[in-house]
């Protein structure tokens, strides 16, 4: 049976680079050994490095400031390393606080000075995105977060700012063409566009670092890691590889504008099945709802079981919703095909037709 996989995270691949990763745990380049158990300072390896930093750079269409780097710890090391890195000591920085994972990056950059939370939709159950009319100037540099995973809103605006500008885009990185020069700091857990877990990919204007006035631990700085090309430590050769697999796997099937003409017509068809069938209803407001997470509850509680039975005959996987919320969640990352959400579509009217 086919299987439809609207997990969250880890992020579903497409088949070719799952094959790709899967023949490299077994040969790694007809060298006859195995892509982990050869030493991170051979050529080959420097070589998947050196292409995975330019092949982000090109995709996201960076300028020549921009350090890449490939670390570890996901995206919640870079709660704290964004704040260790560019907040000055008695320094203030800015937060929007749209969802969990921006609640738990402003509860880190209050260990090191004084947070505005400018715009928040918690009130609300962070259905939406929240007007930032009232962002402060003057910061050590303001934060967003561009898609929440847990309640399905996604960014299509950004702070207008002349401060540093750092963006977590853990879960719609590569998904869209923009102007990714307007931010200072990008960072992204591989894990849901990217590749598996294990490498988190950080993208930062070099100018902007060491500024702070304090002294910063050797792991926790950047211009130390972008110093030795992502290679101070040994590097998760496995997930960067993967996700250069991923990368090239972008690039080929027509880069961004590809990817972005996807996610809009996998978005737009379950969107409009949700807003159609009586039996669902969408929970995030329809101005701010992402392409990526879309999440909905039942209108009838009790229909669950059946739901849920209909979907797992159907090979659907990963659409609970998250346990803080719960509901459903399909999350349609770049590599799900199209016909995966029409099982879901399919299952949704079936469910109708039973009731």
């Amino acid at each position: 049976m086919t299987k439809h996989n609207f997990t969250a995270g880890p992020c579903i691949l497409d088949q070719s680079v799952v094959q790709g990763a899967a023949d490299a745990l077994l040969n790694f380049e007809n060298t006859g050994l195995s892509l982990i158990s050869i030493s991170h300072r051979d050529k080959r390896l420097v070589a998947v490095m050196d292409e995975a930093i330019a092949l982000t750079k090109e995709l996201l269409n960076l300028d020549e400031d921009y350090e890449v780097l490939f670390l570890q710890g996901g995206a919640s090391m870079q709660f704290l390393m964004t704040a260790y890195n560019l907040m000055k000591v008695d320094g203030q920085a800015a937060y929007m606080n749209t969802g969990t994972w921006s609640k738990k990056a402003i509860k880190e950059a209050k260990a090191f000075g004084e947070v505005h939370v400018f715009a928040s939709s918690e009130e609300d159950g962070y259905n939406h995105i929240p007007d930032m009319s009232s962002l402060p100037s003057g910061m050590d540099y303001v934060h967003c977060t561009s898609n929440n995973t847990i309640v399905g809103t996604e960014m299509t605006t950004f702070p207008a700012t002349d401060d540093v500008l750092v963006c977590d885009m853990s879960s719609d990185i590569f998904s869209r063409p923009m102007d990714f020069n307007q931010f200072d700091l990008i960072y992204a857990g591989a894990q849901k566009n990217l590749g598996p877990a294990g490498t988190t990919l950080v993208a930062v204007r070099k100018s902007i670092l060491g500024k702070t006035g304090r002294s910063i631990p050797s792991m926790l700085d950047y211009l130390v890691h972008a110093d030795k090309e992502s290679m101070f430590n040994t590097p998760p050769v496995f997930a960067i590889y993967t996700s250069l697999l991923t990368l090239r796997w972008i690039k080929s099937e027509g880069g961004l504008e590809a990817m972005a003409s996807r996610a809009n017509a996998r978005a737009s068809m379950l969107y409009a099945e949700i807003d159609r069938n009586p039996l669902f209803l969408g929970t995030a407001r329809k101005d701010s709802r992402s392409l990526m997470n879309a999440c909905f509850l039942l209108a009838d509680e009790s229909k669950g079981a059946a739901f849920e039975q209909l979907a797992a005959d159907a090979g659907i996987i990963g659409i609970k919703g998250h346990r803080s919320v719960g509901g459903y969640r399909a999350s349609m990352y770049n590599a799900l095909q199209l016909d995966s959400v029409k099982a879901l579509v399919a299952v949704m009217q079936k469910l109708e037709q039973q009731a």
